[in-house]
């Protein structure tokens, strides 16, 4: 595939996304900020009077970042929800903060005290089949087509499961009701490999394109110190007690390249792949790594992103493994932060991890993102519902993920490019997605527009995005999607997450010669905290796509 039809997918799948539900001849906000507010408090168009004011609680990520974040309860954009909300729902908003990094663990307290929030969301599929079962989740599918009629006609097709709605990925077939909504991605690139280039070039290094070149090049980062920040202070690869997530293209490459869609569906227990062919194998290459003093010891101790990216903001780190635009991106500013005291500083992708087959696999994103629900303890579904509804009409995400203009995005040739803002106007997460909910990823309602904005998303060169976002997609591997009422999984969810962190993590820092013995032993113990009865029942229920 050629550069430019390369970067021509690339803006199309980054930013083109179908029309939402504010009508076909809906067009973005006119460019000045206030006429994007102005669009963006216009009245529920629905024609029915106002519902009498009541109040919801809504759920939302507290990513725990640095460098001048403001509070995600209290900021100018929960004001400028509680404020157009109050007018056209006439319904009271209050912001709930769950650690981005912790939502299990915190969701299952909030959950089992009867004080969650009236409108959750949660990555984990588990939690919401777990709270299903127990009967602590509001029925949404009688709002499918009255109060969700936007929702609905965003979200779109579901690509995975072709003739269904993506609103209805998680239907229960046997009852028809419908526990959660996913958000639509706009973009499924995965994970990237990322590696300090002005220290390859310091070293006469090429760039590596095998494992063993780019182990290489991590042990000459340790030993020689290209970046001048103390031997003992250069940390080759750096990771989170999430390892399996952080370094997930080195370890996806040693799984069995002949796996059957059957046996990566059956065998993937709560998102974790520890049980399919070779992956035991690609720990054993952490596990070389650890030993060789290329992965930072600290890593089990991080329990976000906060400590590591503070590492490769310092300058300290030669190489990671993080979202496939993750060091361009203008939050956490990753390389923006370290080019200020390293104005020389080159962050490029990589891809050198191939598996048996000469592929490079990395996992690629589901088109249906976080999961969104309510409670059954809320005293409100119907306002977290038509909250929901609410925000996901163009006029209102709009102004969430572009903000006002000259403060966090600039006009170029007519579509908006997002810039890093300063001061209470700042943006804690990415466009906002924290706040708009039903979407991950820019959306402007025109295709033509999209593409443009694509083009301008980053403050980098274009090639640079191009050649990331190439990488990423290249022999991506998206994990199998079945229709089918799960339920083993939910109550044992957060006791194997913990214990797959903690496997991981003791494997990976024990003796070379001690590997096997941990490994077996931690896979021994995962299957009897409940994995066994997880993929068993995953195992009777898989059916084949006709």
């Amino acid at each position: 595939m050629t550069r430019k039809i390369i970067s021509l997918v690339l803006a199309c799948l980054m930013a083109a996304t179908v029309l939402t539900a504010c009508g076909s001849g809906a067009t973005p906000a006119a460019s000045s900020s206030a006429a994007s507010s102005e669009a963006a408090s216009a009245p529920v168009s629905s024609g029915d009077a106002l519902p009498a004011y009541s109040e919801i609680t809504v759920e939302v990520f507290d990513r725990g970042t640095d460098g001048g974040k403001t509070d995600p309860t209290n900021n100018f954009y929960t004001d400028w929800i509680k404020e157009k909300a109050k007018k056209d729902l006439n319904l009271g908003v209050t912001f709930k903060a769950v650690s981005r990094w912790e939502e299990t663990e915190q969701l299952n307290n909030l959950m089992a005290a009867n004080s969650a929030p009236d409108l959750c969301l949660t990555y984990s599929q588990d939690l919401i089949t777990n709270y299903r079962d127990l009967g602590g989740l509001t029925d949404l599918s009688p709002y499918v087509d009255t109060l969700l009629k936007d929702v609905k006609e965003f979200l779109g097709e579901d690509t995975s499961l072709p003739g269904k709605d993506l609103i209805m990925r998680d239907v229960v077939p046997e009852t028809g009701k419908l526990f959660d909504i996913p958000a639509r991605r706009v973009n499924v690139a995965g994970a990237n490999t990322f590696i300090r280039k002005d220290w390859l070039d310091k070293l006469g290094l090429k760039v590596p394109t095998t494992k063993e070149e780019y182990f290489d090049a991590l042990v000459q980062f340790k030993e020689k110190d290209p970046g001048k920040v103390g031997k003992d202070k250069v940390i080759p690869f750096t990771a989170t007690d999430d390892i399996r997530w952080r370094a997930s293209n080195i370890v996806d490459s040693f799984i069995d390249p002949n796996l059957s869609e059957k046996d990566r569906y059956v065998n993937t227990c709560v998102d974790r792949f520890f049980l399919l062919p070779g992956y035991k194998e690609g720990v054993r290459y952490l596990n070389k790594m650890y030993n060789a003093g290329l992965i930072d010891p600290q890593f089990p101790l991080y329990k976000g992103d906060q400590e590591s990216d503070n590492l490769i903001k310092s300058g300290v780190v030669g190489s990671f493994i993080h979202n496939w635009d993750q060091a361009y991106r203008e939050s956490p500013g990753l390389l923006i932060e370290l080019k200020k005291t390293v104005p020389d500083a080159e962050f490029i992708t990589i891809d050198p991890f191939k598996n048996a087959a000469g592929k490079t696999p990395k996992f690629q994103y589901d088109k249906a993102g976080v999961k969104i629900f309510v409670p059954a303890s809320s005293k409100n579904p119907e306002g977290a519902v038509r909250y929901l509804n609410w925000i996901t009409k163009f006029e209102n995400r709009y102004f969430l993920q572009v903000g006002e203009e000259g403060v966090t995005h600039k006009m170029v040739d007519g579509v908006p490019k997002i810039i890093t803002a300063t001061g209470p106007k700042i943006m804690n997460s990415a466009l906002n997605i924290d706040y708009t909910l039903t979407i991950n990823g820019l959306d402007l309602n025109d295709d033509a527009k999209n593409l443009q904005a694509t083009a301008n998303s980053y403050s980098f060169d274009k090639a640079l995005i191009t050649e990331a976002y190439e990488n990423s997609m290249r022999d991506g591997v998206v994990t199998p999607v079945r229709s089918i009422t799960l339920t083993a999984a939910g109550p044992v969810t957060q006791t194997l997450q913990d214990k797959g962190k903690a496997l991981m993590a003791e494997s990976i820092k024990a003796p070379e010669a001690k590997f096997d013995a941990v490994w077996d032993a931690g896979i021994k113990d995962w299957l009897a905290s409940g994995a066994q009865a997880v993929i068993d029942e995953r195992a009777q229920k898989y059916y084949d796509l006709k």
